[in-house]
């Protein structure tokens, strides 16, 4: 499904509110300008590396879209990085605006698993506008935010989580829900980490998602 593997381009960028630089990696289309930029955050366990080791950067560019995957504050290549709030806490909005400015991403998709919820759900909450989609996969911090805020976000919304993941996935998808422009994917047989137990389906639930976007 996906193309080969892509050149993925390495590069630091700073934002106010980390003393720190953050790491990234990128991978662009093979032609022609980008339709979308699509912007991956990843899990207290893991890095951007994880989506070059699995193929979502070179599959996503394939389709001809910009993939960026960050480095967290405090996780991976950014470990010099002081993360703006407490690990489990929601951080300010701001700093996934600064990130996306710093990057010139445009109107952006995020990808959002586990841990990196603390940053994404305040970015989609506060910054809506700036958001052309949303994809989260198991995000923490969920239960941080009321059904009525959830309500009144229009952005369109993957839900994905694994079947095997009866903790994270559960309680996400029972927030996730009242965001009234979404649609869930069960991943069968897949954990918490669901993209790494079945990266083609994976793909092809992403895939199908963005099509929807372009």
């Amino acid at each position: 499904m996906c193309a080969a593997a892509a050149t993925v381009s390495e590069g630091w960028l700073k934002v106010e509110m980390c003393e720190h630089p953050l790491f990234y990696r990128q991978v662009l289309p093979p032609a022609g300008e980008p339709k979308l930029c699509v912007l991956l955050l990843h899990g207290i366990r893991f890095s951007s590396e994880n989506w070059v080791s699995i193929g979502t950067l070179s599959c996503l560019a394939g389709a001809g879209l910009r993939a960026v995957a960050v480095d967290l504050p405090g996780l991976g290549q950014s470990k010099a990085a002081e993360p703006p709030a407490p690990v489990g806490e929601p951080a300010p909005g701001e700093f996934l605006k600064q990130v996306c400015e710093g990057l010139g991403t445009g109107p952006v998709v995020v990808i959002s698993p586990s841990l990196s919820g603390m940053y994404s759900l305040p970015f989609l909450l506060q910054h809506t506008h700036q958001l052309k989609a949303y994809i989260p996969v198991a995000p923490i911090c969920t239960n941080k935010f009321t059904a009525e805020q959830y309500r009144d976000v229009q952005v369109p919304t993957l839900i994905v989580y694994g079947d095997q993941d009866t903790q994270l996935g559960e309680v996400s998808l029972k927030n996730l829900s009242n965001l009234p422009n979404h649609r869930v994917v069960v991943m069968k047989g897949a954990g918490h980490p669901c993209y790494l137990d079945d990266p083609e389906t994976w793909h092809k639930s992403i895939l199908e998602f963005l099509k929807t976007l372009l």
